[in-house]
């Protein structure tokens, strides 16, 4: 199984995200700062117009010293409604989106009161899917630095590199007018491919 790698919560996380579930234990840090503008709380689709990010509204309890754990969903922003209807039409005219959408609608539907009970509830559906038996748990004390530790290197605005990732090409709905977009949400993974995701995260997965 080798070293444990740390990664951070993450909304619908992107392939590379995914990656670190294959052949490996997964910690998920809950005690590190809550930090703006990372894959925590957003997520990246391929929309009719383009990339979009859909950004869940957080409250921090302790402004800019809030851990993750403590980090609140803002419900009263009504984000739930405007993320799944711009899943919907982003997806719903890929193939397999009808096939998960009943379990993914529950999350758009029920409200959750902390950003990490709502990102978990999300990945165990993705896992489920995916067909991943992944050995993931949560950190009881934030966890010091260690030669798998994807906390900074997987992030949205940042181009770091990681030697275990590789981009993988697969059928996206909207390719011939965009050309093929990397590494976007898991979500679009899922709903584009169904059932050969799992193949294609495999062979994302840079073997050295």
């Amino acid at each position: 199984m080798g070293q444990s790698a740390i990664l951070t919560t993450a909304y619908l996380g992107p392939v590379q995200y995914y990656t670190k579930f294959l052949n490996r234990k997964v910690i998920i840090e809950k005690y590190d700062s809550y930090i703006k503008q990372t894959y925590r709380n957003r997520c990246n689709i391929m929309t009719g117009n383009g990339p979009e990010s859909l950004t869940i509204p957080v409250v921090r309890p302790n402004g800019n010293n809030s851990l993750v754990k403590d980090v609140q969903l803002d419900n009263s922003r009504k984000w739930q409604q405007q993320h799944w209807r711009a899943l919907i039409a982003a997806y719903n005219n890929t193939p397999f989106f009808e096939f998960y959408a009943d379990d993914f609608a529950p999350f758009y539907e029920e409200e959750y009161r902390f950003l990490l009970d709502f990102n978990d509830g999300l990945q165990r559906v993705v896992l489920d899917a995916l067909d991943l038996d992944a050995d993931y748990i949560y950190s009881e004390t934030y966890q010091e630095a260690s030669g798998y530790d994807f906390r900074e290197v997987i992030h949205p605005k940042k181009a770091v590199m990681d030697p275990e990732y590789r981009i993988v090409e697969y059928y996206q709905v909207f390719k011939e007018k965009f050309g093929f977009m990397p590494n976007l949400s898991i979500a679009d993974l899922l709903f584009n491919c169904g059932p050969e995701a799992l193949l294609i995260l495999k062979q994302s997965l840079q073997k050295n």
